[in-house]
């Protein structure tokens, strides 16, 4: 009886730290934009600093093989559709278990409205801290992060609306 008290007391003393870990997940709320050079799908370098700073981003990380990804897509178009004008969509192809060109064989099967870049060596997934496929993350007109979010249930237009909520509330 006692192993058993002491055993679900170490596993309760284990799952809390991860379920605490789980909700400070990626960068920030609030942190500034890293840094960070990843590729076009033709391999050229792109600094994504090109991108920030000049109006809100949304940083999606992706894969062909992503579900999830597949489940966000109706919801990352009709927040494309609703602020493509105000806002840069991109989409960060990470390089697991595909290649530059599986995501262009794949996008020209499947078209998507967004800018997608290649992140090559993991540069963009570990300046983001991402932590897994379907990572978003929204930047606001100053390249400070104003959303995070990982899974299907995210509500994407909400969360760029925010980026866009703080444009508007400055006039510009």
């Amino acid at each position: 009886m006692r192993d058993a008290w002491v055993l679900t007391t170490l596993l309760a003393a284990l799952v809390a730290p991860l379920a605490a870990q789980e909700e400070d997940v990626g960068i920030a709320v609030g942190a500034t934009a890293p840094a960070v050079t990843v590729r076009d799908l033709d391999g050229k370098p792109v600094d994504l600093a090109q991108y920030i700073g000049k109006k809100p981003v949304l940083v999606e990380f992706w894969a062909t093989w992503c579900p999830i990804c597949k489940a966000l897509l109706p919801k990352m178009e009709a927040a494309q559709r609703r602020y493509g004008d105000k806002v840069q969509f991109l989409v960060v192809a990470v390089a697991v278990n595909e290649s530059q060109n599986s995501v262009r064989r794949h996008l020209s099967q499947h078209p998507m409205p967004f800018t997608f870049l290649w992140d090559a060596d993991g540069a963009a997934v570990r300046a983001f801290q991402a932590p897994s496929t379907s990572y978003i993350v929204v930047l606001d007109a100053n390249g400070k992060v104003v959303y995070t979010g990982v899974g299907e249930d995210q509500d994407v237009e909400a969360a760029v609306g925010r980026a866009v909520t703080a444009i508007d509330g400055r006039g510009r």
